[in-house]
């Protein structure tokens, strides 16, 4: 019997649960700097403005299996709103599901009711598999721009 694998906007009862996701792909990322308080006060903040970002969590079998959280930007360059995609990740025994699909799927359905014109993201460096799964789903490096970033 397969799994049944359910994607679903992310909703306040959700943030426990995306907490921990949050944990599992910071490690996974090495990013410094966790606090499960911090997190939860963010996501808070999404939830009571949704002009800010959305959140989409996949479950197998009714077990939180992976998440995706976007946020919105407006942009002249674009000519509108923008979704960043900020972070996707998919537990690694859950992997192979197709969940980052159904995630990516899902968010990206949602961003063109939306009115965003344009999705965007980042990967790091080193992370092959995930620029290997964005390319297949249509993403491409943005030719002559770069990355860069200061901390406020």
């Amino acid at each position: 019997m397969s799994p049944q694998v359910d994607i679903r906007s992310a909703t306040r009862a959700d943030v426990p649960v995306l907490v921990t996701l949050v944990e599992l792909y910071w490690k996974f990322e090495s990013i410094e700097g966790f606090d499960a308080a911090r997190i939860t006060m963010l996501f808070d903040r999404v939830a009571a403005q949704p002009s800010l970002g959305q959140a989409w969590i996949a479950t197998v079998d009714g077990t939180p299996a992976g998440y995706l959280f976007a946020v919105f930007v407006f942009s002249l360059e674009y000519q509108g709103l923008t979704a960043e995609i900020d972070e996707l990740y998919v537990m690694p025994q859950y992997r192979g599901l197709g969940l980052g699909t159904k995630l990516l799927t899902n968010a990206e359905d949602a961003f063109r009711q939306g009115g965003c014109t344009v999705a965007f993201l980042q990967i790091g460096r080193d992370n092959d598999d995930a620029r290997t799964f964005y390319r297949r789903h249509g993403y491409a490096d943005r030719a002559g721009f770069e990355l860069v970033d200061k901390k406020l």
